[in-house]
């Protein structure tokens, strides 16, 4: 924009003696400090709706300030980076553009390549540091042996028999496999059978599930933490 810049000091003229010809104004002066105006006016912009060109500058605002006035680059700025400070994390789902390219400021790295974000939990030893890290996607289910251990240490059986009126085996021996039955004469005679038996099971098992096979529903984006 042009500023106006007067030519003729037409105050200087009334301390000129009369007769003096300076003294009198001139319609080319006249003529010139219009032409001045009218050229410094023609390149200003409006009150209302301007439309600015080059490189306009304004005053920056204080942070935070809500109002109508205008904001310069440097109050966006100031802005972006109150709003990204320090390590913080800037995820987008489709540019792999560095932020500091996009954002114009900060030096941002390459941030939780093939992981994914947990909230911190200091209740949890696992998830009460921020940066913690670990766990794996390829869960692999260690090598594990289950033992089962039986054991009878032995039980006996008794039997009890009577010889009957109508019974006639005519021996007292060997009757049943038992000694000193006469069936005869009615008496009864028990034997006791002992066995001893002894049982041990044991299972062994390994198992592996297959690569993968753990993963949470998941979605893949670039992430970028903001270092300097």
């Amino acid at each position: 924009m042009s500023d106006y810049t007067k030519s003729t000091d037409f105050a200087s003229k009334d301390s000129l003696p009369s007769g003096n010809a300076a003294k009198i104004v001139k319609g080319t002066e006249i003529d010139t400090e219009f032409n001045n105006i009218a050229t410094a006016i023609s390149t200003k912009a409006d009150l209302a709706s301007p439309g600015f060109s080059g490189s306009p500058t304004a005053p920056t605002q204080s942070s935070g300030d809500s109002s109508t006035k205008l904001a310069t680059t440097a109050f966006v700025q100031a802005a972006l980076g109150a709003l990204y400070p320090l390590n913080s994390i800037y995820i987008n789902a489709s540019v792999a553009t560095n932020p500091a390219t996009l954002l114009g400021f900060g030096t941002w790295t390459a941030f939780g390549a093939g992981k994914v974000l947990i909230g911190l939990d200091s209740s949890d030893a696992l998830f009460s540091t921020a940066g913690n890290s670990s766990g794996s996607k390829d869960a692999v289910v260690a090598s594990h042996t289950h033992s089962a251990s039986v054991s009878d240490p032995g039980h006996s059986h008794t039997q009890q028999v009577y010889s009957g009126a109508n019974i006639n085996v005519g021996s007292t021996t060997n009757f049943y496999g038992l000694s000193g039955v006469n069936p005869a004469s009615g008496t009864s005679a028990q034997s006791t059978l002992s066995n001893t038996t002894g049982i041990s099971v044991t299972n062994s098992t390994t198992g592996v599930s297959p690569t993968n096979a753990n993963l949470q529903p998941y979605i893949v984006v670039y992430m970028w933490r903001r270092t300097a």
